[in-house]
Order: structure tokens, then C-alpha cells, then sequence
């Protein structure tokens, strides 16, 4: 098994380490996770039985594979911190949103083996979306390593890094987005008289429902949409409505505004 150290063991950390133990991607053995938050890590150890600690060098210098959890803000310092006690062999994963490779890369210095990796929050469920890019130095057995670890909890795709502030724009924002149209739906089934709680249980599930459907058949949601549309019927006049009230338009808007600021904190 590879030894994987997570440094920075927050939400997307945990969904990893819980992900790759119910996957059998891993062992309690082979992980080893660090943070500053010393109750947090007793907790994680008594959770999942795996090696925890606050000196990040340390689960640096032994693992295989280091798992770059922190904030953005603190990603300098943790760099810095861990430049002496990586080895050039080591696979280095980053999940800090808008820093590129390069910045990573000169940092460390070295030829490093280095991967940038956009998850979003549903991994903590085992649904979650996450896009990789990598730098030049990294194998294509690197990679698959990378895509079996992030597989542990969700889908994976690849993409090239100046598409990574788009990945996060949709997938890594998107969380959001959707929660948002859940509780507007729900909030509709509760002006036309249902109870919250059965307005947010259908809301829901038809979100998930629609989405599996999608992912399962492949089919194009206009196809699917088209399917459920009757002429006449309910359906175009919920579409119209829509439409009136410029959802299509808000949430493309909502990709690109989070782009951007996406792009605006790669540049600080």
C-alpha cells in the first residue's frame, strides 16, 4: 500500500481518509494525518484508528504521497515549513484552491512531482466531483495513483491547469449553487402548502434523482428535460417561468463570477 500524509486534516482531509478506508484503497496504517487542532486529531484517531499528529515535517519525511489540505493562506508557510524533508520522489497533491503548480513548484525548488487537485465538499458522502492537473515531472503511474485516491470518493476528471479556476467556478462552488435551488424548490412546495419537511425531502430527492439519471443514462439533460415536458402541460409552464425569471442566465453568471474570483485569488 502507498503511505499517504493528509497535512491539514479539515473536511476534505477526513472525506479522504474515510474514503480511502470504506474503498480499501488504504489502511489505518497507511495514513497519517496532521493538523493544528490537537482535539481534532484525537478524534480522528479514535474514528478511524490511523496515525495523527501536529508535526507536519515529520509525516512528510515518511509518506509517499503528501496531501497539501490547507487553507490557501497558509499554504506559504507550509511550504516552507516542508521544503528540506521532501524528496524529489515524493508525489505532492495539492487541493488549495486557485494556487498554481507553479507557485508550489518554487516554493519547494527541485524537479518535484507535483498535482493540483479541485474536490468539492460532497466528498464527504463519496459523491464528490474532483478535476486534476499536473505538472511535467509527474508519471503516468503518479497519476493513476492520484485519480485511485480522489476515485475513493467521487468521480475524477483531468483537465489541463488553466482550466482549474473554471473547475472551481462549477464543481467546487457548485455545492452551493445547487443548495440553494433545493431550498428555492422546497420554499415553492411550502407556498403551495406543503410542510417543510416533505417539501425538503422531495426537493431533494428529486435533485438527486434527476442527476442520477442523468450520470446513468448519459443522455444530454435537454433530452431528459424534453422527456418530462408535455406539450401543454405543467412542466413548460414551470420552464417558462424559469425562463422569465432568468434562472439559465443566473447560474451560468454564477460559474463565471466564481471564476473569476477564483483567478483573483491565484494572483494574491
Amino acid at each position: 500500500m502507498t503511505k499517504i500524509a493528509i497535512i491539514g486534516c479539515g473536511n476534505i482531509g477526513e472525506a479522504l481518509v474515510a474514503g480511502l478506508l470504506a474503498d480499501g484503497a488504504a489502511t489505518p496504517v497507511d495514513l497519517w494525518a496532521t493538523d493544528v487542532a490537537t482535539e481534532r486529531l484525537a478524534a480522528l484517531k479514535t474514528r478511524y484508528g490511523i496515525r495523527v499528529g501536529t508535526e507536519n515535517t515529520e509525516a512528510a519525511s515518511w509518506a509517499e504521497v503528501v496531501v497539501l489540505a490547507v487553507k490557501p493562506q497558509t499554504m506559504q508557510v507550509v511550504l516552507t515549513e516542508l521544503k528540506d524533508c521532501l524528496p524529489e520522489a515524493t508525489l505532492i497533491i495539492s487541493v488549495a484552491a486557485g494556487i498554481p503548480l507553479a507557485r508550489i513548484a518554487a516554493a519547494l525548488g527541485g524537479k518535484r512531482k507535483l498535482m493540483r487537485v479541485m474536490p468539492n465538499t460532497p466528498a464527504l458522502v463519496r459523491a464528490g466531483a474532483s478535476a486534476l492537473s499536473t505538472s511535467p515531472a509527474v508519471s503516468a503511474k503518479d497519476r493513476k495513483v492520484a485519480i485511485r485516491l480522489f476515485e475513493a470518493v467521487g468521480k475524477v476528471v483531468v483537465v489541463e491547469e488553466h482550466l482549474m479556476d473554471a473547475v472551481t467556478g462549477l464543481s467546487g462552488s457548485g455545492p452551493a449553487y445547487v443548495f440553494q435551488i433545493i431550498e428555492a424548490l422546497a420554499d415553492g412546495g411550502v407556498k403551495m402548502g406543503l410542510s417543510r419537511s416533505v417539501a425538503i425531502t422531495l426537493a431533494s430527492q428529486t435533485v438527486f434523482g434527476a442527476a442520477k439519471l442523468q450520470i446513468e443514462t448519459g443522455e444530454h439533460p435537454a433530452q431528459l428535460k424534453d422527456k418530462v415536458t408535455s406539450p401543454g402541460g405543467t412542466t413548460i409552464e414551470g420552464l417558462h417561468a424559469m425562463e422569465v425569471g432568468g434562472v439559465r442566465a443566473a447560474l451560468i453568471a454564477a460559474v463565471e463570477a466564481a471564476t473569476k474570483r477564483s483567478e483573483e485569488l491565484g494572483k494574491q
